[in-house]
């Protein structure tokens, strides 16, 4: 477990932070902004989290992937090479294959779409497209560390990439299972 018995130590005021491994980089190094986009869409969903107490299930599934969200960042944060000498935190296929399983099962009751959605509806509903587009960001972030040349978890990215199907269909759900979303309307205003 990690303590946390003094919050500030001045280690940064040079714009410089250490990796999981120990190693110093600038605070605008590409994974620095991998994992500091995971740690920004955490507390999207955490606001999200705060309209969703009429949907049980779903809330369930968020207080997960947030947690989730913190391993995320810690493998992010830790590159594979040069392995660590300890067991690093890695997000693994299972976890990619739970958010696939409850896609589909929030996807079942939902309508075929026949036009895009605008953010809205419920408060849940608009929350949660937040934060979908906060994970597409966090994922361009991973990439770009990938193609980089730097040593990335392939699941991480594959974490993010279904992480915002996941929001995104259950956005749809918390809009009274689709019956709320706001449809765009192609050239309505002109």
């Amino acid at each position: 477990m990690v303590t946390l018995n003094k919050i500030y130590t001045r280690t940064g005021d040079a714009g410089q932070t250490r990796l999981a491994s120990g190693a110093p980089v600038s605070k605008t190094d590409l994974r620095v902004e991998a994992y500091g986009g995971v740690d920004e869409l955490n507390a999207v969903i955490g606001v999200a989290r705060l309209h969703s107490g009429q949907n049980d299930r779903i809330d369930a599934m968020l207080g997960r992937i947030q947690n989730e969200l913190f391993d995320l960042g810690a493998d992010l944060a830790t590159p594979l090479e040069p392995a660590p000498k300890w067991e690093a935190l890695r997000i693994i296929a299972s976890q990619v294959e739970r958010l696939e399983s409850e896609i589909d099962w929030m996807n079942e009751s939902l309508k075929p779409l026949d036009s895009f959605i605008l953010s809205g509806g419920s408060p849940l509903s608009a929350h949660l497209h937040l934060a979908r587009t906060v994970c597409r960001r966090a994922e361009r972030d991973a990439v770009r560390l990938v193609e980089a040349g730097e040593t990335v978890n392939p699941e991480a990215v594959r974490y993010l990439n279904r992480l915002s199907d996941h929001l995104f269909v259950a956005a749809r759900r918390a809009n009274a299972n689709g019956a709320a979303d706001v449809l765009w309307r192609p050239g309505a205003t002109r």
